[in-house]
């Protein structure tokens, strides 16, 4: 009688085949890659959109409530009175 051989081992990467990545997924890579290096230099190249725009807690020189000038008031609206 001949004695069954045990099974292989298998590793978790023996399923996945070995062959490099498509060429048109590299070309798609590449390009991304490109586009966003172009971007980022002619975003570098502009500037700051607004030079003189701050943050949002500065105020002109108003109450002091951290509203800008530019907003409405509506401390005086009513809520539903119907009139």
């Amino acid at each position: 009688m001949t004695q069954p051989r045990p099974p292989a081992r298998r590793t978790p990467g023996a399923f996945l085949p070995t062959s490099p990545p498509p060429p048109a997924l590299c070309g798609f890579l590449l390009l991304l890659v490109l586009v966003f290096a172009v971007s980022y230099a002619v975003g570098a190249g502009a500037g700051p959109v607004a030079p003189g725009m701050h943050g949002t807690s500065t105020t002109d020189g108003g109450s002091g409530d951290g509203q800008g000038g530019g907003g409405m008031d509506m401390g005086d609206m009513d809520q539903g009175s119907g009139r």
